[in-house]
């Protein structure tokens, strides 16, 4: 039985890019081709000190002890795999992520959101392409192999993941380095409805924060001489004013 790792260490996903469409192109060659796949991350990760947790179908789940072992085995493996020769002229590319975390080790394997997020984060790259997450990417900062640079690709919402995650993508010389966009959850656009109410609140909050303080803007330069306001009838004046713009807004959404 294979005792995994504790502590902190480095989770490292692989999984093809269009999988199915290469086993169409294939056919019966789709076996091999997958075979020589899992070789050529078995060597390259196993070399550097690699150890897999998990392996199915076109994908892998491998943790290193040190984030820069983890690093040189993925661009290691992505040079390896855009020298070869695959069955019939077709391209393999294969995306990869890391993340650094403590997972727990529980009986079947590493538990925790540490796992989901480097999974995450597998999923939203491409062919070819390699992401770090922000913890990894701090590790690995002057530490990059030879020919290999970081390019920030900013923040980005993962899905199932309450917190954003600052992605980076490893430049590898000699390999593409040009992506589409990452493949991750986007805020769904307001209508003119939803953006005028929530205009509209920001603006209430406002005013009843003034009104409880019995001050109105500007009445820190004259509050010597501003007489005490009656914060009852200010609050009348607020939900009356409320009403109406919820009244309003609802008839706006009617007619959008």
């Amino acid at each position: 039985m294979t005792v995994l790792h504790g502590g902190t260490v480095t989770f490292v996903f692989t999984d093809i890019e269009g999988s199915t469409e290469l086993l169409k192109q294939l056919g019966d060659g789709y076996a091999d081709a997958l075979a020589e796949h899992r070789r050529v991350i078995r060597d390259a990760f196993g070399a550097r000190g690699g150890q897999e947790v998990d392996t199915q179908g076109d994908a892998f789940f491998y943790c290193f002890e040190r984030s820069r072992d983890a690093v040189a085995a993925a661009v290691a493996a992505q040079r390896a795999l855009a020298e070869h020769e695959w069955p019939g002229g077709t391209a393999l590319r294969v995306r990869m992520s890391l993340h650094t975390g403590e997972p727990v080790v529980g009986e079947e394997g590493y538990v925790g959101i540490d796992v989901h997020r480097a999974a995450r984060i597998c999923s939203a790259g491409h062919g070819g392409q390699v992401l770090l997450s922000a913890t990894t990417a701090a590790l690995v900062s002057g530490a990059l192999p030879d020919g290999v640079s970081k390019r920030d690709l900013g923040e980005v919402r993962l899905k199932d993941m309450e917190e954003a995650e600052h992605v980076t993508q490893l430049v590898i010389d000699g390999l593409p380095e040009s992506f589409p966009p990452l493949r991750v959850e986007q805020e769904e656009p307001m209508d003119f409805g939803d953006r005028l109410a929530r205009k509209i609140q920001a603006d209430v909050e406002r005013r009843i924060e003034m009104t409880m303080s019995g001050f109105g803007p500007g009445a820190a330069e004259d509050a010597g001489k501003a007489g005490t306001r009656l914060a009852f009838f200010g609050l009348v004046n607020l939900v009356l004013l409320v009403a109406a713009i919820v009244a309003i807004v609802l008839l706006i959404k009617l007619v959008v």
